[in-house]
């Protein structure tokens, strides 16, 4: 580098000189900017920086490049982290607030039509005819009925005048209360050792596979560990739907192929559940309910496969019912039950139906502990079922 001095200086310096400038100014000047170029040309090209010792690096984390494709997943895992988060910060207060916001219609409902019938009127058999048609076509049902107005007409049956609505919706409280109490309380049939196996069943569109994720969430903020099985292949969107719900609260999910045997695909997910040692197993269901042949016979052989390899498996087996669907919801109880042996139900939706009360005539006609239940679209919206809180919010 060095050597290209002479040859620029050569270059540069001109041969003739103009009149009135001095020779060694100008040959000052152009050496001067030679040898300024010649030492940039040095130090940016030949100089190499020496590397900071590890102790003198700055200690920066590095932050992950997210490709544009993967920004909403990564956006929709933070916003289920809230979602988990939610289900921690939540207390008995908030969520009573939403239970009775959720059992509004309901509430309405009833105190719209027996409030009008039972204001200061007397209490006889043409005025407790009317009040049972009330609970009736409120989907209380007719058992449920019967024992209400029952209960009115010993209560207050004896005076010239009923007592104001405060006091009577107090009794039917007290007695939806007394005719439910016991269904939170039936206690779970959890191992002693290995996971908790749950087969969640229920027909297409309660909002079963739905149910499961939150549930699968609420366990996560529990600190548990669980694994979801997609024993439904019947439908391929059965299988997506609970692969976003794995990915969002961060749990794994056994499936196979749409089409496949479920029976395969749940012993699969013992198996895994076994060797991972997770606290609980959440296993989906067909719920192709026209076809009840076929599925008595599917439920029956993943019921089978799973006591292959978990003799005691499954451990509880719940039925998803939608409250808005009312007398069908009844039905849908009755049809599973016959099917496989309910251990439980888990009740979607009360917040999109003024009949709400159906839960109360399924736990009188089938006795069923009604495990949880549901008033809104998050996860932390599903939560354990009590008799007293539900009864304090329909009579708020």
């Amino acid at each position: 580098m060095l050597n290209i001095i002479p040859t620029l200086y050569a270059q540069t310096v001109p041969t003739e000189v103009p009149e009135g400038l001095p020779w060694d100014m100008i040959a000052s000047a152009v050496i001067l900017v030679t040898l300024l170029i010649a030492f940039f040309f040095l130090r940016r090209f030949m100089e190499k920086p020496t590397p900071p010792r590890a102790e003198e690096r700055p200690r920066t984390e590095e932050v992950p490049v997210v490709p544009e494709a993967r920004k909403e997943e990564v956006i929709e895992v933070e916003r289920e982290a809230e979602e988990l988060a939610e289900i921690r910060r939540d207390n008995q207060a908030s969520w009573l607030e939403r239970l009775r916001e959720g059992l509004s219609k309901t509430r309405s409902h009833l105190k719209d039509n027996l409030s009008r019938l039972l204001g200061g009127q007397k209490l006889d058999d043409q005025t407790l005819e009317q009040v049972h048609e009330v609970l009736f076509r409120s989907d209380l049902g007719v058992e449920t009925a019967d024992h209400l107005v029952d209960r009115l007409r010993k209560r207050f049956g004896g005076q010239s005048t009923a007592p104001d609505w405060a006091v009577i919706s107090t009794e039917l409280k007290q007695a939806i209360t007394e005719s439910m109490q016991g269904t939170e309380d039936t206690a779970l049939n959890k191992p002693t050792e290995g996971p908790f196996v749950i087969l969640v069943v229920g027909v297409n569109g309660v909002g079963k596979t739905t149910s499961i994720g939150k549930l699968a969430a609420r366990y996560v903020a529990e600190g548990k560990s669980v694994l979801l099985c997609a024993a439904d292949t019947f439908r391929a969107a059965a299988i997506e739907q609970l692969q976003v719900w794995g990915d969002r609260i961060g749990v794994p999910v056994i499936k196979h192929q749409q089409g496949a045997d479920p029976a395969s695909v749940a012993f699969d997910a013992v198996k895994a559940a076994k060797a991972r040692g997770v606290d609980v197993l959440l296993i989906d269901t067909a719920g192709r309910l026209h076809s009840k042949t076929e599925l008595m016979d599917e439920l029956a052989k993943v019921k089978r496969v799973i006591a292959k390899e978990m003799p005691d498996a499954p451990h509880e087996t719940w039925l998803v019912i939608d409250a808005t669907t009312g007398q069908n919801a009844v039905q849908q109880v009755k049809a599973f039950g016959e099917l496989v042996k309910l251990t439980g139900l888990v009740v979607t939706k009360l917040d999109g139906t003024a009949k709400g009360g159906v839960i109360i005539g399924i736990k009188q006609k089938f006795k069923l502990p009604i495990r949880y239940i549901g008033v809104g679209e998050k996860a932390k919206d599903l939560k354990e079922f009590s008799a007293q809180d539900f009864a304090e919010s329909l009579f708020a």
